[in-house]
């Protein structure tokens, strides 16, 4: 009896990605995941060259394409080269601004405009192109979004957007053949998180409350994504996952 062979449906071979925000941090672990799984992946990030990035910063380009772009320009948005045809759309723009910052209205507009508004952009620039290959886009919010951040008015805000941005566009586009979900992170070791994770006893604070014990990675939230863009989460719509070590049990 020979026994047919079962597709993995976590291989993207034949596949495009573009990954934005994905030069270091989170989005470079989901940007080098869908690599490993065979896409042709894209980066966009906010320095001039790949070569202006390190890997002390997190920072691994290595068989990435890279395009700069400044997405809080939404204009900028609109003319960036990007890959044609596009499978995976992976919206992991990102920023934070620390020492209450965000109370001020130039920075809390900065930090709305990169985290939220920069999504919607980028979702309408590539809408179409999404739907001519019954494509995936998925956001990557926080689980800052979920509950009050304090000093962070703004970050928070602009997560909470993302999660609801995400559901509404799943809504919208669903009949187009795209399928909109998020990935929500926990406490991740990035460089964004450094003024959590540098401090011994703050970090101490923010592990007693994460029931798995330890700090999430990249990787994790790039296997979040890679399910999220396969055919096992086909009948998924809308939905953000929290990954964040149980944080928001």
């Amino acid at each position: 009896m020979v026994t047919a062979s079962v597709p993995n449906p976590l291989d993207f071979s034949g596949k495009t990605v573009l990954v934005v925000g994905g030069s270091s941090g989170i989005g470079n672990g989901i940007a080098q995941g869908f690599r490993r799984h065979g896409a042709a992946v894209h980066v966009w990030g906010t320095r001039a060259s790949a070569a202006d990035y390190r890997a002390d910063e997190g920072s691994d380009l290595e068989g990435l394409g890279y395009t700069q772009v400044d997405v809080a320009d939404f204009a900028a948005v609109a003319a960036a080269s990007a890959p044609d045809p596009l499978d995976v759309l992976v919206l992991c723009q990102g920023t934070v601004a620390y020492g209450r910052q965000e109370f001020e209205m130039d920075t809390f507009q900065r930090v709305i405009d990169v985290n939220l508004n920069s999504l919607m952009a980028c979702a309408r620039r590539f809408r179409d192109a999404l739907a001519a290959r019954k494509g995936a886009l998925i956001t990557i919010s926080s689980v800052g979004g979920l509950r009050a951040t304090r000093g962070n008015p703004a970050y928070a805000a602009s997560k909470a957007g993302a999660i609801h941005l995400t559901a509404t566009l799943a809504q919208a586009w669903a009949r187009k053949g795209i399928r909109v979900n998020g990935v929500a992170p926990g406490l991740v070791d990035t460089k964004l998180t450094k003024v959590t994770i540098s401090n011994d006893e703050r970090l101490r604070e923010r592990l007693e409350g994460i029931p798995a014990g330890r700090l999430g990675t990249p990787q994790e939230m790039a296997d979040a994504c890679l399910f999220l863009a396969s055919p096992m989460a086909s009948y998924i719509y809308g939905q953000t996952i929290s990954v964040d070590g149980g944080r928001t049990l």
